[in-house]
């Protein structure tokens, strides 16, 4: 068992000090506390995962302490330790939320054998609360009907049974792992959902981290260590950035694909895996590949099916649904009855491009219902780039300027959008692929301003 933080609270110095000792020879770190008040001053300068009470204390005694953790929601397991008990105050320590009950004098390894049973208990919990997360965040959290969303959820209901590979491409902040958890939730894997993003951790530390590493494989490797790939054997591992991944890890990838086995850094004993991989980037695979970012047989490995995640600004019909998401979210967070979105704000929301996506968006809400302290969200509560430009100054005098009369600037900009669009059409011969490389678009966001401007 993994070293775990203890706390013990005993006003005996002496029975402090050989539980202390004890619990350090089973590995663990352990705090001493006097009183109630002193475990409480503890436990709110950093969490414990398990708490060793004494009862009778001066100041602040045991059935105080648990009285003080129920009612401020600390979720930390309590092990009474007694010299005066009785039926009625085993029950009461039980009832408020006491998970073990040892009476004095006490052999050592009796406390030993409770510890390590309390912990052990503890990891299966944290670990079923950690499953039940992972089934509540899959497709539970898309929020969408329009036409590119119906045709995303179609595709994974599709792919999510099969053990194919599945490449998940989209820009930055369109839910791209909420993909990934849907097509594992809904794939009937046995096995854990493991994400790993393989831009976050340096190139050194990929390895170790995909593939685990044995005790003394370099300095400070003091045990074995299981990585992503086995842990998720029988489930999904969702690569995150894989055209981050350097090239020599690229390598090493694909054979654990190819033959099914992975070593540990530092071993020699093959393991048997059962992946399915989901694999994403917010870049066009295809250019990774030409400039060497992603090996292009690791890309035909991994792209047996491809996912398009729709950009946020080819589904405006789904704006409203998702801010009214994300404000009862926040508002649920904050304690607070959600304010209503007023019209002039949905309108801005829905004239937005949305760079950022539905991460922008909900990063936005989160800051509206934070700043607004009436009972609706205005204009006000939104940054200027969204709010519209601010008054200027009024103009020095001047030679005139060919300004137009009408100041809309979304007219004027879906009329460049539509000049700009036919003559990419014309130079391309009406061909949509070359003509959305012509205007630095997708493909896709080619065809949305076609449908909208009825080109």
């Amino acid at each position: 068992m993994s070293a775990k933080r203890i706390l013990v609270v005993d006003n005996e110095p002496k029975m402090r000090r050989i539980l202390e000792l004890s619990l350090k020879n089973l590995g663990h770190e352990v705090q001493q506390a006097a009183d109630g008040r002193e475990a409480l001053a503890a436990i709110e300068q950093g969490a414990f995962d398990l708490v060793l009470s004494d009862l009778r204390m001066p100041n602040m005694d045991g059935i105080a302490l648990l009285e003080a953790l129920r009612e401020r929601g600390e979720d930390v397991p309590v092990i009474v330790l007694t010299a005066y008990g009785t039926i009625e105050t085993a029950v009461a320590a039980m009832k408020l939320g006491a998970v073990d009950y040892i009476l004095r004098p006490f052999e050592i390894e009796t406390i030993e054998l409770a510890v390590s049973r309390v912990l052990a208990m503890r990891a299966v919990q944290l670990e079923n609360r950690f499953l039940r997360d992972e089934l509540a965040r899959g497709r539970g959290e898309f929020v969408g009907t329009s036409a590119p969303m119906c045709q995303l959820y179609e595709l994974i209901d599709q792919v999510a049974p099969a053990r194919s590979n599945v490449f998940v491409v989209g820009e930055t902040g369109t839910g791209k792992e909420l993909v990934a958890r849907a097509l594992h939730q809904a794939s009937g894997r046995s096995g854990l959902f493991v994400p790993i993003n393989c831009a976050a951790i340096p190139a050194e530390l990929l390895e170790s981290e995909l593939f685990g590493h044995a005790k003394g494989a370099f300095t400070g490797a003091l045990r074995d260590r299981v990585g992503k790939c086995e842990l998720s054997s029988g489930g999904t591992i969702f690569l995150d950035e894989i055209t981050e991944m350097p090239p020599a890890l690229q390598a090493k990838l694909l054979r654990v694909l190819q033959e099914g086995v992975i070593e540990r850094l530092g071993s020699n004993v093959p393991i048997p895996v059962d992946l399915r991989v989901v694999a994403a980037t917010n870049r066009d695979p295809q250019t990774a590949v030409d400039e060497g970012l992603l090996r292009r047989d690791l890309y035909f490995r991994l792209n047996v099916v491809r996912v398009d995640v729709p950009l946020l600004r080819e589904r405006h019909g789904d704006i409203p649904l998702l801010a009214a998401h994300f404000l009862h979210k926040y508002a649920r967070e904050l304690g607070r009855t959600p304010p209503r979105l007023g019209e002039a704000v949905l309108a801005q929301l829905e004239r937005y491009a949305w760079p950022g996506n539905v991460r922008e968006l909900e990063n936005l809400i989160e800051r509206a219902v934070v700043l607004c302290r009436g009972v609706e969200i205005t204009p006000q509560h939104l940054p200027g780039e969204i709010a519209g430009p601010r008054p200027a100054a009024p103009a020095a005098p001047g030679p005139a300027t060919a300004i137009p009369a009408d100041l809309s600037l979304r007219a004027h900009v879906e009329a460049l959008e539509t000049r700009l669009i036919g003559a990419a059409l014309e130079r391309s011969g009406n061909n949509k692929a070359a003509a959305a490389r012509l205007l630095e678009i997708s493909e896709r966001a080619l065809w949305y301003k076609l449908k909208r401007y009825g080109l």
